[in-house]
């Protein structure tokens, strides 16, 4: 590469990652877009987590998504039916009332019984795949990532094509400048060769109760939600990989995707938005915060 290339793409980054004020930022809400919410680490049953889901219901007046992905720790304690009515169904009850779905993947504070329970449609699968609109969406087991699941992965994101988005979700955060856990660096060598491989775009975690953006690694955008239910303050150590992050309050996301746009917000427990972007989806993927 030529000097003056160098500096081209430099400059040329430089102006993707210069965007709007937050208070610029709009859901473009088209017929045709998918429309969805993340959250992690939400299973507590506690004050937080329905104060968390009741501004997902606000959230949704304006923003009408159609399914929730749910990143794991979804139980915390025990997994009775009791358990499962205080720290889910009660919880998000507007929510399923109103024809959301929730997907959920496993954390290690999950039971695997979790796979059973409905509301989760995983359908009695540890991994598993579904599609919605342009978009192809893959539930890992991040816990036990054996030669199974990666050959699984594997033939599932080359049947996908080239033509949609691919998104991933599990618990563990490939990338993470979070002081308790940090990345699952052994995780990220099995994955991250399949999913450069295979162009996956973005991917979603929790585990980490923090909110974080990352700058883009190898195309690849990640985010990590584990603040749905359970926080740690002041438990992100910011780094030269965070794009964004929020660390003193619950948080959720909101995500559309509208042709090769993916437009997303986090939004607090309060209704403060703490990140807001659109994610170009091209042969080298680009990030515009706003």
């Amino acid at each position: 590469m030529t000097l003056r290339r160098r500096f081209f793409l430099i400059g040329l980054f430089l102006v993707l990652a210069t965007g709007q004020r937050a208070d610029e930022f709009k859901f473009p809400l088209k017929s045709n877009s998918v429309r969805f919410a993340t959250i992690g680490d939400m299973g507590t049953g506690d004050k937080s987590e329905f104060e968390t889901s009741q501004q997902m219901n606000e959230q949704r007046k304006n923003f009408p998504f159609d399914f929730v992905l749910a990143l794991g720790d979804n139980l915390y304690g025990g997994h009775s039916p009791s358990d499962f009515e205080k720290k889910f169904a009660s919880p998000y009850k507007t929510l399923l009332d109103a024809g959301v779905k929730f997907y959920a993947a496993l954390g290690n504070h999950d039971d695997a019984s979790e796979r059973f329970y409905k509301p989760f449609n995983m359908n009695g699968a540890n991994y598993y795949s579904f599609k919605k609109g342009n978009v192809h969406f893959f539930a890992l087991d991040s816990n036990y990532m054996d030669p199974k699941q990666l050959d699984w992965l594997q033939k599932q994101l080359e049947g996908a094509g080239s033509k949609d988005w691919k998104i991933c979700f599990f618990h563990h955060p490939l990338y993470s400048s979070a002081r308790k856990h940090g990345p699952a660096t052994d995780l990220r060598l099995l994955l991250e060769p399949i999913f450069v491989k295979y162009g996956v775009n973005v991917v979603f975690a929790g585990h980490e109760h923090v909110y974080e953006r990352i700058l883009p690694q190898k195309g690849i955008y990640y985010f990590t939600e584990g603040s749905s239910g359970q926080l740690r303050a002041r438990g992100l150590d910011r780094s030269n990989i965070t794009a964004n992050g929020f660390d003193s309050d619950r948080t959720f996301m909101l995500v559309e995707i509208a042709d090769d746009q993916m437009y997303f917000e986090a939004v607090s427990r309060t209704g403060k938005v703490v990140d807001s972007g659109v994610i170009q989806r091209q042969q080298t993927a680009s990030a515009v915060k706003r």
